[in-house]
């Protein structure tokens, strides 16, 4: 056998497989023999079918299908060899028409088209210059947590009189082409943007009328959702309606005492408003952390996209995505092609990173990503939920035998591991910041 690429240029090449009867033949003997051993024909007894039966009732079939995995097999084996850094699948070259006997005497010529991807330099070096942000709770997004916690173990109330944040549970009515129409529905008042509106909503009591535009007050996805109408309705509705208080709706804060305190922590663990505080603080600043990782993270990506200025094979790359999804209509591929190059650049900066550094990802990292991811999302729906390491650890190795979660936990471990390591590579400043000051450069 006689395998050899060429390339059309740096993008571009192609494979050529050269087959002769001595590459193949022996193999396909061998496993037309097999067959005859394991063939249950009428009119032979179970292992006993002639093997030239077999030859000529199936060896044509058996000698296509060897071949075919000779030569994809082949192919796998020579791009590693030859450190041929392909993107796609070799796909057949579309004029090679070569008709064949098929009767073991043929000299197989095959001729494979590959994408290349294109050379540069990692542009990541101790010269390229990021900012890392110590982000610090500000007394407003304090005072915001704090508030939020209160109300999420607060009780639910219902006053005579609405004020500033209450829910109105209200009837909407505007007249229609056909009389009078009605839709009830929660209004939140905390989430009106027009301050006139907002004010006219407070000091109602139930059978209270008041003219409200919901255009003015909400956001189109408010108004869909109070409405409950499709989201091309919204340009033509009339948002003038008259609001009639059916009921007030008030969620009451959560005292700050030791019941409340012992349903966040431990029992005992904060006995004090200034313990408190400071225990929000610090859960608010270590989320903190995740903002301003992510942040770096995207200018490392913006600075990396914008450094490497290269080309791809995108004719090839189109024939494969073609060729892999033979449903997809070429309008959909077309839109979606510049997301998929996007998407490839940076893929293949993270792989020569990881490459030319000699990086590994190790089974025990996802092991552990995916018990934090497993963990952060227990605590999301049951705060006081503390599984040990190892539930945590059970339901990593669980939620690993699905292929599609493996398959991106692993590429998440890698991203992360490329991350952490070019942090190491540049230079980082880091620069303390207020939270709503930093929320401006986004």
């Amino acid at each position: 056998m006689k395998i050899s690429h060429e390339k059309i240029d740096g993008i571009n090449a192609i494979i050529k497989v050269d087959l002769t009867p001595e590459d193949y033949n022996p193999q396909v003997d061998k496993a037309i023999k097999e067959q005859a051993k394991k063939a249950k024909l009428p009119g032979f007894r179970s292992g006993q079918v002639p093997v030239g039966h077999i030859r000529r009732s199936f060896g044509k079939s058996i000698l296509f299908d060897f071949v075919n995995k000779l030569v994809n097999d082949s192919i796998t084996t020579y791009i590693g060899e030859q450190k041929l850094e392909v993107l796609g699948q070799p796909l057949p070259k579309e004029e090679d028409n070569a008709n064949y006997n098929w009767d073991y005497k043929d000299n197989f010529n095959f001729t494979y088209e590959i994408g290349l991807a294109p050379e540069f330099t990692i542009p990541f070096t101790a010269e390229s210059e990021f900012t890392e942000y110590d982000i610090k709770a500000d007394d407003e997004t304090l005072a915001s947590r704090i508030k939020n916690l209160r109300r999420s173990y607060g009780k639910m109330t219902n006053p005579e009189v609405s004020a500033e944040g209450d829910v109105l549970f209200a009837a909407l009515t505007q007249e229609g082409p056909e009389g009078p129409v009605e839709k009830t529905a929660s209004i939140r008042t905390d989430i009106i943007e027009d301050a006139k509106i907002k004010k006219s909503l407070v000091g109602l009591k139930q059978d209270d009328t008041v003219k409200i535009d919901l255009k003015k007050a909400f956001k189109e996805e408010d108004i869909i959702r109070i409405l409950g109408i499709a989201p091309e309705e919204v340009a033509a509705l009339d948002p003038k309606f008259t609001l009639t208080v059916k009921n007030v709706n008030r969620l009451e804060e959560s005292e700050l005492n030791q019941e409340f305190f012992d349903k966040l922590f431990a029992a005992n663990e904060v006995t004090t408003e200034e313990q408190f505080t400071e225990k929000v603080k610090e859960e608010v600043e270590n989320l903190f952390k995740q903002n301003s990782a992510q942040k770096l993270r995207n200018e490392m990506y913006t600075y990396g996209m914008d450094a490497v200025n290269v080309t791809f094979p995108e004719a090839f790359l189109k024939r494969w995505l073609k060729a892999t999804n033979p449903n997809i209509a070429d309008e959909e591929l077309n839109e979606g092609f510049a997301d998929f190059i996007s998407n490839l650049k940076w893929t293949i900066i993270e792989n020569r990173v990881v490459t030319e550094n000699k990086l590994e990802v190790k089974y025990e990292e996802v092991i552990e990503l995916a018990k934090e991811r497993i963990y952060a999302q227990i605590k999301m729906y049951n705060i006081n939920d503390e599984p040990t390491d190892e539930q945590l650890a059970q339901y990593a190795v669980q939620l690993l035998q699905d292929r599609e979660q493996a398959n991106r936990l692993f590429e998440e471990a890698k991203a992360l591991k490329v991350y952490e390591f070019l942090k190491g590579v540049v230079k980082i400043n880091t620069q303390e910041i207020n939270y709503n000051e930093f929320e401006k450069l986004a």
